[in-house]
């Protein structure tokens, strides 16, 4: 590790000198990351004469350290060490030994430091051998003395800064391990907030490029609209289960709103003001989707550069929307089980156990019971996320909504290509009344769009497939077609609220609501009348 020259030219000096740690420290100081830190001082440290042996200990939880696993226990890890050692064949730079992991509770030296606070100053080892764990190895050596300090900041211990040196301890020592030990302590402490907060900017760089695509493919249906009888059901039930944790598994065709609907859950429930993080899982290449989901570590597989947090982990403390769920390989099932019971994930080539707090809400066109009949999809998968199953209706289930989401459409088509907002009149509205479409409401986003775009003199002109158009499925069996009055009055209502709220409620004069329905403005204020439709704050 290079370190900085005012630690070099200091190397074999006769004695530790006080009134050279300034520039020591600064050097220390201007490390960045803590790996970085820790070194510089070791080298500082065996750059001075008769310095035997060097190490850091730091007091940190198993997760924390790179060498260890996950465990939330707090203990003495060995993160760097250094010296000068006799025998041949011997590094001191390695950590992973026997000493690596030091209890605090331990009866070494090192653990009774970190525990009360206070240094240990060894003047003769072969004088005081109730400290000597291994005398053989004190011998080898030539060891003679140890001085060894906790590394405290803002009164709390952050580690323990020990060295064995082969002349006698001096006062000089002392007080020169003193003053540096005080020094790291600040420098391994503002290491860590360095890492921490490039940690967290990381994740946030990462949380707002997923954001930024959020924001392309959110509200391309707007809010949810409609006051169809259907939409209704499902809107109450939406807000029954909002407030509970319960897993959500939202069926129903493609294009029919799945995502808007586990929008709403999110938003009503306690999790609203964390993340609601979106996974589409039909898009994904099987080889990727155990990175997407838990994320990996630089090294993992030949494309990864660099670490990335995965979904899971953006989404902890909020909702993860697994869109398209029916495509899930079924490898990665299990993982994903194990998720969702115990909340616990590894990155890909990471050994780190994670714990994650998130609720999922999945969505899917497919039949997954006919899937795990197949052996396509698990069982157990299935039950775990159907806790709260909800249907969602297809739009020719909910006629009477069309006329608000086409007069929605029209509006967002304008703005974002920037071209006059065209009239949808009655004749065009009709005609989409009476298409089935299959496409549901994505269907009719790209209709309105197409038509927005190809609209001449204000007028706009559905292009439907005229043979594929059909009566509403619920009238499709009465005689001659005919639709009962309930439904059609419901439906002109749903279309002149519609465009009363496109003109802000102005009935007549140009580019009123009467002109935008080619209707006269007293028949159109008779019709309001009857249908029970008033102005918003006029009762």
């Amino acid at each position: 590790m290079k370190i900085h020259e005012s630690i070099v030219k200091y190397q074999h000096l006769p004695a530790m000198d006080i009134s050279l740690l300034p520039s020591i420290i600064l050097a220390i100081a201007e490390q960045r990351s803590l790996d970085a830190v820790l070194g510089s001082i070791i080298q500082a440290i065996v750059q001075q004469a008769d310095i035997g042996l060097a190490r850091i200990w730091l007091k940190e939880t198993g997760s924390s350290c790179p060498s260890c696993d996950a465990s939330p226990e707090v203990a003495l890890h060995l993160r760097a060490s250094g010296g000068c050692p006799l025998e041949a064949g011997v590094d001191w730079r390695y950590t992973a030994g026997r000493f690596h992991r030091v209890p605090l509770d331990s009866k070494l030296k090192v653990a009774g430091i970190a525990a009360t606070g206070r240094g240990v100053r060894i003047d003769d080892l072969a004088a005081d051998s109730q400290w000597v764990g291994e005398p053989d190895w004190i011998r080898r050596e030539k060891l003679v003395s140890f001085a060894a300090h906790p590394m405290v900041f803002h009164g709390e211990v952050l580690g323990v800064l020990a060295v064995f040196r082969r002349v006698i301890a001096d006062d000089a020592c002392w007080e020169w391990l003193r003053v540096l030990a005080d020094a790291a302590a600040v420098a391994v402490a503002n290491a860590r907030a360095f890492e921490e907060a490039d940690k967290l900017q990381r994740e946030l760089r990462l949380e707002r490029d997923y954001l930024r695509e959020e924001v392309c493919e959110v509200g391309s249906f707007g809010e949810i609209l409609g006051h169809s009888a259907a939409l209704q059901r499902v809107l109450r039930q939406v807000e029954m289960v909002a407030a509970t944790e319960a897993t959500v598994l939202i069926l129903g065709e493609s294009g029919t709103g799945k995502e808007l609907i586990a929008r709403a859950i999110h938003q009503r429930s306690a999790r609203a003001r964390k993340p609601l993080v979106k996974v589409n899982c039909g898009s994904i290449p099987h080889e990727l989707f155990e990175s997407e989901f838990f994320g990996h570590v630089r090294g993992a597989f030949t494309s990864a550069v660099s670490d990335r947090v995965g979904r899971f982990q953006l989404a902890d403390g909020g909702t993860l929307f697994l869109d398209e769920a029916g495509e899930i390989p079924m490898d990665l099932q299990a993982k994903l089980l194990r998720v969702l019971q115990e909340g616990e994930f590894e990155r890909v080539g990471e050994n780190v156990t994670r714990q994650v707090d998130v609720r999922v809400v999945a969505a899917t066109n497919r039949d997954l019971k006919e899937e795990v009949a197949k052996g396509r999809f698990r069982l157990d998968l299935y039950y775990r996320l159907a806790v709260f199953p909800l249907e969602m209706p297809p739009l020719r289930d909910r006629r009477e909504d069309i006329p608000e989401l086409a007069a929605r459409f029209v509006r967002q088509a304008a703005a974002r290509f920037h071209v006059a907002e065209p009239r949808l009149n009655h004749r065009e509205l009709q005609r989409a009344l009476r298409y089935d479409w299959p496409g549901n409401i994505r269907e009719l986003q790209n209709a309105i769009d197409r038509a927005v775009i190809l609209a001449r003199d204000g007028r706009l002109e559905l292009d439907l497939p005229e043979g594929s158009a059909s009566l509403p499925a619920t009238v499709a069996s009465e005689p001659a077609g005919v639709i009962p009055e309930s439904r059609w009055r419901e439906m002109e209502k749903a279309n002149l609220t519609a465009a009363l709220q496109r003109t802000n409620f102005r009935v007549s004069g140009s580019g009123g609501a009467a002109e935008l329905l080619e209707l006269h403005p007293a028949t159109l204020s008779s019709r309001m009348k009857a249908l029970g439709i008033r102005r918003p704050g006029i009762s």
